[in-house]
């Protein structure tokens, strides 16, 4: 037990073991061999699963940053409500001026923007001088609009339905295009002159019936070409659709008449349609006798 070798190896491994606790050599050297071969050992275990796991949801938090900051930054820039819900991703919304709302309330059909606010109200609450800013909600039903003072609190609550919604982007696609790309106007589309013809065998007092709002005709640059008239009536109303030349260009102007009024001018073309059928065909039936 006390012999000499027995006692050198003892203070050998006690030496060693002192070395290493003042020292810490053997976790140092572990280290820089794990460093060393660090690229060739597999990605596993709990501790490398934490960390795909930080990076992971990482990436993902800056990539939901940056959409919707991209989001809000094509809200802020939208000319149309169209754009502005599709750019909004459900349950986000995004803050506008005052001056905004209003250019994109104007920009509106007017019995399309009576819809959404009647613009007597509108010019009350911007001739009142409290209404600052707007914030426009993105949810399942439409969108939810809040004018709001400099303090936030809310001054009026309006809402566009997604049914209204999609009447403002068929207005929207149909500034820019003709009557034949448009369905609801297949196989009812009349020149101009007849349309006119037509509209000039009705009362005075039933005209306005069937064009509401014929300043917005007259103020659109340009000569309509032709009418198109929809076979779909919604709460009393039917959309007839202007075709109008300016140059080289063409667009259509929607507008609504009264259900009742426009079955009239309907069943006048009509009734001139067969006329003209069969005095075409007595003339043919003549030339061939």
């Amino acid at each position: 037990m006390f012999a000499s070798r027995p006692l050198l190896m003892i203070l050998i491994i006690f030496g060693i073991v002192i070395s290493e606790l003042r020292f810490d050599w053997a976790e140092q050297m572990l280290g820089r061999y794990l460093v060393t071969t660090n690229i060739q050992r597999p990605e596993s275990g709990s501790i490398w699963e934490v960390g795909h796991r930080t990076v992971t949801a990482r990436q993902r938090l800056e990539q939901l940053i940056t959409d919707r900051q991209s989001s809000q930054r094509e809200a802020r820039g939208a000319d149309t409500f169209t754009q502005i819900v599709s750019s909004l991703p459900p349950g986000q919304g995004v803050m506008l001026s005052s001056e905004h709302f209003r250019r994109l309330y104007l920009n509106l059909p007017g019995t399309l923007a009576q819809e959404i606010i009647a613009p007597f109200e509108l010019l009350r609450l911007l001739s009142d001088g409290h209404w600052i800013r707007t914030y426009l909600e993105n949810e399942d039903y439409g969108l939810k609009i809040y004018l709001l003072n400099s303090e936030n609190r809310v001054l009026r609550d309006l809402r566009i339905s997604t049914q209204l919604v999609y009447q403002i982007e068929r207005v929207e696609r149909a500034l820019q295009g003709r009557l034949d790309d448009l369905p609801t106007f297949e196989n009812r589309i009349y020149p101009a002159e007849r349309f006119f013809e037509a509209l000039n065998s009705l009362p005075d007092e039933d005209l306005g019936s069937v064009i509401a709002q014929p300043e917005e005709l007259l103020g659109t640059p340009g000569r309509i070409v032709r009418v198109g008239i929809s076979d779909e009536a919604v709460s009393g109303y039917i959309e007839i659709g202007f075709e109008i030349e300016d140059g080289t260009r063409r667009k259509v102007i929607i507008l609504k008449g009264r259900e009742w009024a426009v079955w009239i001018l309907r069943s006048y073309l009509e009734r001139t349609d067969t006329d003209t059928g069969e005095s075409l065909g007595g003339e043919q039936i003549g030339d061939k006798e």
